[in-house]
Formats: C-alpha cells, sequence, structure tokens
C-alpha cells in the first residue's frame, strides 16, 4: 500500500457511530466498488467505494461489511469478507489482504472469504428483522452504472422479500459530514502534499508553457510524497480558459499577460484536498488583476468567519452573496441599478458568481452531509469564491478548506500562499 493508513480506532469508532443509528435487530452490509472496464481488456483504476472504507479501512475489490449490534453471538456482530487469494492471482495482480493484515486494519475480527457470504448472511438474517441498504444518495449523483450495492439490494430483495428495509445513506450523510481528528490528520497530509505541488510549479509556470505541463509538475510531486492520483480532474486553466468553471481539458498555452487558475488536489489514503489558487503567467499581476484578485481574496475571508456552528449552507450562500454584490459594484461590474432591478431568485452577482462557496470535504471531494443540515464543529468545507469577467478573459477563483471548530475556524491551508505579493515573491525567486 502506498499510503500510511490511519490508525484503526478510526473505524472501530466509525462503526460504533453507524451502529448507534440502527434500530433493534438490524442487519447492514456495505459492498466495494468495482473494478470498471474501459474496452476491451482494459480496467480503470480501482477507487474503493468511500462507505466501506470509512467502516473498515479496507481498500481493496470484492470486500464485503457486514454490521449485525444484535446478532446472539459477538462473533457475528462485525464480520469482513474479501476476496480469496491464490498463487495465480498473485502472479498477476499481486499481493491482496491476508485475515491477519484485515484483522490489523479494521479491528474487525471475523474474517472471511467472500465466498462464503450467501451462506453465512443466510444463517444470520433470520435474526434479524430490518435488513439496511447502501446506495449512492449524493445530490449531485447521476446514477448511470449499476453498483455492487444496487445488485446486492436486487439480490437481498428478491431472495429476503418479507424483511423490512431501511437505507444506510441518511445515517452515512449525518456521521460522515463530522471529522474525527484522526480523519482531520489524514485531510492534512493531503492538503501538505497539495501544498508542495503549488509551490513547484510556481516556480515552473512562465510564458509559452502548455497548461498541461503544469499539470505533469503537480502530479510528479503528489505521486513522489505518495499520493496515487489527483482528488479530481485537475483544472489548469489560463486567460479565457478560467472562465469555464469546469475546464479539464489543460491543453492550451500560458500567454504573457494572462493568469492561469488551477484548481487542484492531491488524494491521499482516499482523503482529498481541493485547492484554487490563481497566478501571472509572467510572474507579475497587472493592476486590473490585482483589483479583482485582492476582491475576491476579501470575499473568501469574510466568508469563512460565517462557517460556524449552527448556520446552514443555504443561508450562508445568501450572505455571501451579499459581500460579493459589494465588491462588483466597487470593481465597476454592476451598477447600482443592476442591484435595484435584480430577480431576487437571479441575483445580479450571478453574471459574475455563478456558483457556491462551500462544499463538504472528506473521502469524496463533494462529500456527504445535507445542505439544510446545521453547521457543527468538526465539518471541513471548502471556502471557494470567484469572479469570471468573459469580456476581460479573466476568471479568479481561490479556495482554501476549513474546520470548524467550537470558537472558531482552522484554517487547513493557512501555509499555502495566497497573497498576490507573496505569489509573486515566489514566482521571482531564483529557488
Amino acid at each position: 500500500m502506498r499510503y500510511f493508513p490511519a490508525d484503526k480506532k478510526l473505524y472501530l469508532e466509525n462503526r460504533k457511530k453507524f451502529s448507534k443509528h440502527l434500530s433493534p435487530k438490524s442487519i447492514a452490509v456495505f459492498n466495494s466498488n468495482d473494478i470498471m472496464p474501459t474496452s476491451a481488456d482494459g480496467t480503470m483504476p480501482f477507487v474503493q467505494q468511500t462507505d466501506i472504507l470509512y467502516l473498515s479501512g479496507i481498500d481493496q475489490e470484492e470486500s464485503i461489511l457486514l454490521i449485525f449490534p444484535d446478532a446472539y453471538e459477538k462473533q457475528n456482530r462485525e464480520i469482513l469478507f474479501l476476496k480469496e487469494t491464490n498463487e495465480e492471482i498473485a502472479i498477476w495482480e499481486g499481493h491482496k489482504y491476508t485475515k491477519v493484515e484485515a484483522r490489523e486494519l479494521s479491528g474487525i475480527q471475523s474474517i472471511f472469504w467472500i465466498s462464503q457470504f450467501e451462506e453465512i448472511f443466510n444463517t444470520l438474517v433470520f435474526q434479524a428483522e430490518t435488513i439496511y441498504l447502501n446506495s449512492n444518495e449524493h445530490l449531485r449523483a447521476q446514477n448511470l452504472v449499476e453498483t455492487r450495492d444496487q445488485r446486492f439490494s436486487q439480490w437481498c430483495k428478491n431472495k429476503y422479500p418479507l424483511f423490512k428495509y431501511e437505507r444506510c445513506q441518511p445515517i452515512m450523510h449525518s456521521i460522515r459530514s463530522v471529522k474525527s481528528e484522526l480523519e482531520i490528520s489524514q485531510l492534512k497530509e493531503a492538503i501538505h502534499i497539495t501544498e508542495k505541488g503549488f509551490r513547484r510549479v510556481l516556480n515552473f509556470i512562465k510564458p509559452n508553457i502548455m497548461e498541461y505541463e503544469i499539470e505533469a509538475e503537480l502530479i510528479h510531486e503528489f505521486v513522489s510524497n505518495r499520493s496515487r492520483r489527483f482528488a479530481f480532474q485537475p483544472i489548469i486553466a489560463s486567460g479565457f480558459n478560467a472562465c469555464v468553471l469546469h475546464y479539464v481539458e489543460n491543453k492550451d498555452r500560458c500567454k504573457d499577460g494572462d493568469l492561469v487558475l488551477m484548481d487542484i488536489g492531491a488524494e491521499y489514503g482516499n482523503y482529498n484536498a481541493d485547492l484554487t489558487r490563481c497566478a501571472p503567467v509572467n510572474g507579475r499581476f497587472t493592476e486590473r488583476q490585482r483589483s479583482v484578485y485582492n476582491a475576491v481574496l476579501r470575499v473568501q475571508r469574510e466568508a469563512m468567519t460565517m462557517l460556524s456552528p449552527g448556520n446552514t449552507i443555504p443561508e450562508y450562500h445568501k450572505e455571501v452573496g451579499k459581500i460579493m454584490e459589494k465588491e462588483l459594484l466597487g470593481l465597476g461590474l454592476l451598477s447600482k441599478t443592476d442591484i435595484k432591478n435584480q430577480d431576487p431568485n437571479r441575483p445580479a452577482y450571478k453574471k459574475y458568481f455563478m456558483h457556491g462557496t462551500s462544499h463538504h470535504l472528506g473521502l469524496d471531494v463533494h462529500d456527504y452531509g445535507y445542505p439544510q443540515m446545521k453547521m457543527k464543529a468538526g465539518m471541513v468545507f471548502t471556502v471557494e469564491p470567484g469572479i469570471y469577467i468573459r469580456e476581460e478573459n479573466l476568471g479568479i477563483r481561490l479556495e482554501n478548506d476549513i474546520v470548524i471548530r467550537e470558537n472558531g475556524i482552522e484554517d487547513l491551508m493557512k501555509n499555502i500562499p495566497i497573497e498576490s505579493q507573496e505569489i509573486e515573491e515566489i514566482m521571482n525567486s531564483k529557488e
């Protein structure tokens, strides 16, 4: 394993949190992700389903986690089923978890091979009254591809039609939205690696390099520090491309006088950093670029202060919109008449700032947590306002990751350069 897993205390505690929310005599089942095909005999790199990882630490395909707190026998209250390896698999695919390794990683004592699942499940399920099934209920999920969890749900309902069925996801959204200190430590490592990548490219960016060359420098630094991949498709957007919110082609030349927007993050142990910074291609901001940049920075810093226990994302976004409105007035992008005549359902500021300011962050980049939830200490959010002026080929977004604490916030990216002067100093240093 390339990364260092979190202490098994994390997974023991996570299963306790989950089990407390189950109704009496309930059994819950979580499945790993599939290895997804490309074409011919090709496959994509395996990425674990984050719920089974959150509850067990197991980062391997063909795995099943069973949680049954009221099972008659103690050894049946937590069971992990793994892919059984053999000499041929070891030769072609490499090492798979042994039972001893899985116990040490997860803290689960009862480990079986996945070929034994149906027999064991059948002996236990009749002790239960309710079966909790897992699915993807993220608000942005399209669910176009059938998952192992979906296939299991269909199989289970066909085989055991008279049971009561419940959903795991409301529980998972509740408990996963608040991070433990062990989780925050993993996030900090992903952020530390991301910082190394960003500092590296500040000394690399210059007129006429290609956006994809910046991407290459970043992944070199990430992989060199035990990250397995970008946390998400990186956005390396120079000039007008920065006004395309999800520009991921990273194919154009960085021109003298333009800014380059970098929305990037390293993954570490399945936890994800999410950073956005902008840098002048030639190492110096123009007066206009600096004015817009500083306006975005002021919005970000004021927005951070509003992430506090008891607030909600919808109310927070409304207040951030008011701050952005004032900044756009100051930049001459909006007039008082624009604001007076605006449609309340489509505020005038949306012309230049059309996305939300924050989302949950963790095992998923857009992590679990419903918008209507009250903010709590331990929640991790991005803070990422932006101003996009298409007619000026200028797009600026700044993004930091923060933890809400009882008496304020902790900026996990406070050490990553953000002031325009500091960006310039690093870019023009001889290092």
